[in-house]
């Protein structure tokens, strides 16, 4: 891997971890243009996540301190928002323990990730549709307002996440957005449980493949470097813009574009399949 194929990587990943269009799907995808293949290269996109990470400790600094402090004071605000992200987090971090080798084996690939952009984003469009002509005002105007029953069910619509292509911020803001979260508070879910859930993820794997990401000829230290550098600085512009649009125009852009992309990358697949130029 080149310097500029790892900032290519970082750019991909910054600009998708909180979009509800997949990173892992779009990384899964840039890479095997590249030819970037295999157990290694997988691990690199799962650990680059790590620079969306720190763009989101950045942002949320105020929220994270509170949270932080929540642990020696468990009433507090803090320590209930505490409480609820380890809720939302618990589903999605066991199952994917279990399933973590079946899920790279057979769902690591275009094929797989295209019919999950597809299948999201018509889930999106057809939402996006039944919200506005549902009308009424959301039950939880904030993340502090949900309950633990609410936090529960959000982390088991994060589950479906584990397939790449699906993305867990579509499925934890739609998850949301079903069960009466306002746009803002939804938005915010998945932002706060990016710490938990690809943080674990990542040092995982890391951990799993450090001798082969640091000292193989694969990748590289310099290569890791620059993937979480640019990755920071384009997740803190994405995120920002990101909150603004949600909050306006709502996820049906998204949809159209998950869609789009799924039909283009199922007519390659079948073209190259077919053996056609």
């Amino acid at each position: 891997m080149t310097i500029l194929q790892a900032a290519i990587l970082g750019a991909v990943e910054g600009l998708t971890e909180f979009l509800p269009v997949s990173s892992t799907g779009h990384l899964i995808l840039v890479s095997h243009a590249m030819g970037l293949v295999g157990g290694v290269m997988n691990a690199f996109e799962i650990v680059i996540q790590a620079g969306a990470l720190l763009a989101v400790l950045w942002l949320y600094r105020a929220r994270v301190l509170q949270v932080l402090a929540g642990i020696a004071r468990p009433r507090s605000a803090g320590g209930r928002l505490l409480l609820k992200l380890l809720v939302a987090f618990l589903p999605a971090a066991i199952l994917g323990l279990a399933l973590h080798h079946k899920i790279e084996e057979h769902l690591f690939g275009p094929r797989p990730v295209a019919i999950a952009l597809l299948a999201g984003g018509v889930v999106m469009v057809l939402f996006e549709r039944w919200r506005r002509t549902r009308g009424g005002s959301a039950r939880f105007e904030s993340v502090d307002a949900i309950p633990l029953t609410v936090a529960l069910w959000i982390g088991l619509f994060q589950c479906t996440s584990l397939w790449p292509g699906m993305s867990r911020s579509m499925v934890t803001i739609l998850g949301a957005l079903i069960l009466g979260c306002s746009a803002l508070a939804a938005a915010d879910i998945p932002f706060l449980l990016a710490l938990p859930t690809p943080g674990a993820a990542t040092l995982f794997d890391f951990v799993k493949h450090r001798d082969s990401l640091l000292h193989g000829n694969e990748v590289g230290a310099a290569a890791i470097v620059t993937g979480l550098v640019v990755a920071a600085v384009v997740a803190a512009i994405a995120i920002r813009t990101f909150l603004r649009y949600l909050t306006r125009h709502g996820l049906a852009v998204f949809g159209w574009y998950r869609i789009a992309l799924g039909i283009i990358l199922l007519v390659l697949l079948g073209r190259h399949s077919a053996g056609l130029p």
